[in-house]
C-alpha cells in the first residue's frame, strides 16, 4: 500500500478511470482483433497493444510527476508540428489519406501531437489575462488554430473540426468577450455552410481531375449523402447485407454491421469474446469498437463506458475549479474536453447519430500514437490535481509524513528485536 501511495499521486478518481479504461481496452481489443489473427501470430495484436498501454502507463507516471508550470513548453513546439503536418501532406501514408509520417521505420500521427501543442498554447494565451492585450491574445489563438486546423483538415477533416470545437469551448471558459465569440461563430457558420454547399453541389469528377485531385472530398461527400439519405433497413430482404455487392452494401456496410452488433447486444450482451460482428466490421478494434463493446456487454456496458468519460470531464472540472492558477485551470479543461468530445464522437458514429468520422475511442481503441498522447492528457490532469491543488498538496505532505513515520516505527521495531 505504501508503494502505491508513493507512486500513484494525484486525483484517485482520475487514476481509477484511467486504469479501468486500460483494462477494458485490453479485453475488448483482444476480442475485436480476431480478424488480425488470421494474418499474423495469434498473440501478436494484443501483445503489441498491451505494450503500448504499458508504455502509456509510464508516460502518465512521468508526466504526473512534473509541475504544471513546465507544460507551457509544449506550446512552443507548435511551429514544429506545423512543419511535420506539411511534410505529412506530401509524404504521409495510410490508405487514401496522408495521416501518418514514417521516420526511421517508426510511424506516428503528427496531428495527435499538433492537437496537444495547440491546446497547451491556447491555455497559455488564455492565462495571460490582461485587458489591454485581450485583442492580441484572441488574435494569436485564432491564428494558431486556423493554421493547425487547416493543415489537418485536408486529410482528416473530423479531427480538425473536433480540435476547433475544443479551442472554441476553451475560449468560452476563458471569458473571451461575447462580442468576439459571436463574430467568430457567425464567420465559422458561414464558412461551414459555403463549404458544405460546395461539397454537395460540385461534381466530384471535377475535383478529382488535375490540377485539383482532392480525392478526400469524394469520401466526405459520400459519407454525408449516405448519412442524410433514407437508409435501407437491415431487415429488408433487398438489402442482402452478406451477399449484395451493390451500392447499398458499399455505402452502408460499416454502419449496418455496427447497428447489427448493437441490436445483438441487448441489455447485458453476449459476454466478452462472443462477438459475431467483429469478423465483419473492418475497424472493429478502433473506429467501431464501441459497437463491439455493446454487443459483448450490452447497453449496460455501453452506458458504463459513457459514464467513465462523463465522470472524467466532471472530475477535471473540479480539479480546474480548485486550481489557484489560470494556466493549469485551462490546460486541464482543454485536455478533458478533447477526450470527452472525441469519445462522444466515436460513440455517436457507432450508434448512427452522425456520419462516419474515423475518430477512435480514447484509450480503448487500438493504436499507438493516439494512446500515448491520450496518456499525456491524463498525466497533465493528474499533475494539476497533484501540484496545483492546495488540498492535494496537503494530502501529499500527510502521505509523506505517514510513510516516514511508518519507516521509523519499522526501524525501531527491528532494533528492539
Amino acid at each position: 500500500m505504501d508503494f502505491f501511495n508513493k507512486i500513484f499521486r494525484g486525483d484517485r478518481v482520475i487514476w481509477m478511470i484511467f486504469l479501468f479504461l486500460c483494462l477494458i481496452s485490453i479485453v475488448e481489443v483482444y476480442s475485436a482483433s480476431s480478424i488480425l489473427t488470421y494474418k499474423t501470430d495469434y498473440w501478436k495484436p494484443i501483445l503489441r497493444h498491451s505494450l503500448f498501454l504499458i508504455v502509456g502507463m509510464g508516460i502518465v507516471l512521468g508526466i504526473h510527476a512534473i509541475p504544471p508550470k513546465f507544460f507551457s513548453v509544449i506550446g512552443i513546439l507548435l511551429p514544429i508540428m506545423w512543419i511535420l503536418l506539411v511534410v505529412t501532406l506530401f509524404m504521409g501514408q495510410i490508405n487514401d489519406s496522408s495521416r501518418w509520417l514514417v521516420i526511421g521505420g517508426a510511424s506516428f500521427q503528427p496531428s495527435e501531437f499538433a492537437k496537444l501543442c495547440l491546446i497547451v498554447f491556447a491555455a497559455f494565451m488564455l492565462s495571460k489575462h490582461k485587458e489591454d492585450k485581450e485583442d492580441q491574445r484572441f488574435r494569436w489563438i485564432i491564428i494558431a488554430t486556423v493554421i493547425t486546423c487547416a493543415l489537418i483538415f485536408k486529410e482528416n477533416g473530423s479531427t480538425a473540426i473536433l480540435l476547433f470545437v475544443v479551442i472554441y469551448l476553451m475560449m468560452l471558459i476563458g471569458q473571451i468577450p461575447w462580442k468576439k465569440m459571436w463574430k467568430l461563430t457567425l464567420i465559422v457558420c458561414c464558412i461551414g455552410g459555403i463549404f458544405t454547399a460546395f461539397l454537395l453541389l460540385i461534381p466530384m469528377e471535377t475535383l478529382q481531375k488535375k490540377p485539383y485531385n482532392i480525392t478526400r472530398f469524394d469520401t466526405w461527400k459520400s459519407r454525408i449523402e449516405s448519412f442524410s439519405e433514407k437508409k435501407v433497413s437491415v431487415r429488408d430482404p433487398e438489402f442482402k447485407i452478406y451477399k449484395d455487392k451493390g451500392q447499398n452494401h458499399k455505402d452502408n456496410y460499416q454502419e449496418s454491421h455496427s447497428k447489427i452488433a448493437i441490436a445483438n447486444g441487448g441489455i447485458v450482451g453476449k459476454m466478452p469474446g462472443n462477438s459475431v460482428e467483429r469478423d465483419f466490421l473492418p475497424q472493429a478494434f478502433s473506429d467501431f469498437i464501441y459497437a463491439i463493446i455493446i454487443e459483448e456487454t450490452g447497453l449496460a456496458g455501453g452506458f458504463c463506458i459513457l459514464l467513465f468519460y462523463v465522470i472524467l470531464l466532471i472530475r477535471a472540472g473540479f480539479i480546474a475549479n480548485r486550481s489557484e492558477k489560470l494556466f493549469p485551470k485551462f490546460v486541464v479543461m482543454g485536455a478533458a474536453l478533447l477526450l470527452f468530445i472525441q469519445a462522444l464522437t466515436n460513440m455517436a458514429v457507432a450508434v448512427g447519430l452522425i456520419p462516419v468520422t474515423g475518430q477512435t475511442l480514447p484509450l480503448i481503441s487500438r493504436g499507438g500514437t493516439s494512446i500515448w498522447v491520450t496518456c499525456v492528457y491524463f498525466g497533465i490532469i493528474l499533475s494539476v490535481s497533484r501540484f496545483d491543488n492546495p488540498k492535494g498538496i496537503k494530502r501529499e505532505e500527510e502521505i509523506e509524513a505517514e510513510l516516514i513515520e511508518q519507516r521509523e516505527i519499522s526501524l525501531a521495531e527491528g532494533g528492539n528485536l
